[in-house]
């Protein structure tokens, strides 16, 4: 037992003497910055954001849904315009530095565009958390179908995941995927705001689809990008290519069965639907041509019948008068 204990001990001081390690690498431009020096705010704060997950249904499973549109509205369009001030920023001051959208090095400079990048990545930083308000609402609304795998996976990992980024890599190739994907969130929010304002404007709104499939080429971009990275030998520390690749294969294969049950297999099931419609409705009015042409049958024998017997009958009445 006190052998066990002693090689826990050893393995934690070993940890720990790691960690302080790769503090040792961080970035000295963002040392200080809120929330930056230490992985504990953004750890607890991810728990408390899965602990919700997990306890708020079962809190609202006996409470009316929230309509909240006086919050929807003015939150969507605050963030679509957080993300198109990081996106400008970050284009802006990468055009001025001539950075490569192939492989970019860290420069560790404290020149102002190179400050004005790492100050944009961490702003895309702290906006993963304030999207964690996204799941609340949908919490509140009681739209528990929201509420996926791949939802609660994006949200927890990116906040998480992104601390990493300011953290050692707060410039160099990190613009690139923050700057795309915060066009595309500009997009995204400006849908959301504009789908809660009721289905008389949700109804135009046929462009959801294809925000989807924009992060889908944005995550394939990445991975190629990734992978040429690290095949190239890229200036750019080895282990966030590794990590880039894995994490955007998750995403496309997650984002990838959304699509395909949200929009393929639902337009199939539409297809499938429309044709049964026809075939419907082409037996129904066969049926009815077909009753018509029997009506008209038996109407015409009636007929024939009837003037037939007419004829007869007077015939013989005018035999007798004769």
């Amino acid at each position: 037992m006190a052998g066990l204990l002693n090689t826990t001990m050893i393995l934690l001081h070993d940890a720990y003497d790691y960690y302080l390690w790769t503090l040792s690498l961080a970035d000295e431009r963002t040392r200080g910055w809120l929330l930056v020096d230490s992985p504990a705010p953004t750890l607890m704060y991810t728990l408390m954001y899965l602990a919700i997950v997990w306890a708020g249904p079962r809190i609202m499973k006996g409470r009316r849904a929230f309509k909240l549109t006086w919050a929807l509205v003015p939150y969507n369009l605050a963030m679509a315009l957080l993300n198109a001030y990081i996106a400008v920023e970050l284009f802006v001051a990468s055009t001025r530095l001539q950075y490569s959208y192939v492989c970019q090095p860290i420069r560790h400079i404290t020149r102002p565009d190179e400050l004005q990048i790492a100050n944009a990545v961490w702003w895309y930083y702290f906006s993963k958390l304030l999207e964690f308000c996204d799941t609340f609402f949908f919490i509140l609304r009681k739209k528990d179908n929201q509420l996926s795998f791949l939802h609660v996976y994006h949200h927890s990992t990116m906040f998480s995941l992104w601390w990493i980024g300011i953290k050692w890599v707060p410039s160099g190739s990190t613009f690139l995927p923050a700057m795309v994907n915060s066009f595309i969130h500009v997009l995204m929010y400006s849908y959301y705001g504009l789908a809660a304002l009721g289905p008389s404007i949700a109804k135009y709104l046929w462009w959801k689809k294809y925000l989807t499939i924009l992060q889908l080429i944005q995550f394939t971009a990445a991975l190629v990008l990734g992978i040429n990275g690290i095949r190239s030998g890229c200036d750019f520390p080895l282990w966030m290519q590794y990590a880039l690749v894995l994490y955007m294969m998750s995403f496309i294969v997650l984002f990838g069965n959304f699509y395909a049950k949200a929009y393929i297999a639902k337009g199939k099931r539409v297809y499938a639907a429309k044709m049964a419609a026809n075939a419907k409705l082409a037996a129904a009015s066969k049926g009815a041509e077909s009753a018509t042409t029997d009506s008209i049958a038996i109407n015409g024998k009636l007929q024939r019948n009837g003037y037939c017997n007419g004829l007869h009958a007077n015939g013989t009445a005018n035999k007798k008068l004769q």
